[in-house]
């Protein structure tokens, strides 16, 4: 589903305009964007959460010429799904 399809979706269901609903999804989308940024999590009850995790430093190759190179440490977004989605996705 893309995000158009998603606005339809919510317009859809919700009985508001796909310009509404488009400010509704770039809200939600914004929101959980500054909270992950923040360095909060998000947790959508039967959904899931979204939140940011730490990825440790390793050390990689350069496939061409095999030198060493460290990678540092960053932070990235997950998502781990809730029991309703879980159990509807099977």
């Amino acid at each position: 589903m893309t995000k158009t399809e998603l606005i339809r979706a919510v317009s859809k269901k919700s009985g508001i305009t796909d310009s509404e609903a488009g400010k509704v999804v770039d809200a939600i989308i914004l929101s959980v964007t500054l909270t992950l940024a923040a360095g909060e999590s998000v947790k959508l009850s039967g959904f899931g959460t979204f939140e940011v995790k730490d990825r440790r430093a390793k050390v990689g190759r350069n496939p061409k010429t095999g030198e060493v190179v460290p990678i540092p440490a960053t932070k990235r977004p997950a998502f781990r799904a809730g029991k309703v989605l879980k159990n509807a996705a099977k």
